[in-house]
């Protein structure tokens, strides 16, 4: 014997306010933690990393502003 359902009665579920909190929440969460990972990774980065620009022998200098 077969049923006839209704389609609006087959669905398993709606999509309500409930899910739409959780939807949310864990997007909240998921930039929370990106924004302690980067805060992190700038705290521990050494100074060693960070690229110096080597300055010109002051004779350099000369040659190329008397020019």
């Amino acid at each position: 014997m077969t049923k006839i359902v209704p389609e609006d009665k087959a669905r398993q579920g709606h999509w309500g306010w409930h899910a739409l909190r959780i939807l949310i929440a864990g997007l909240l969460l998921a930039f929370i933690a990106w924004g302690a990972v980067e805060i992190y990774g700038e705290l521990i980065k050494s100074p060693t990393t960070q690229q110096t620009v080597p300055k010109a022998p002051p004779a350099a200098q000369k040659s190329v502003q008397g020019g």
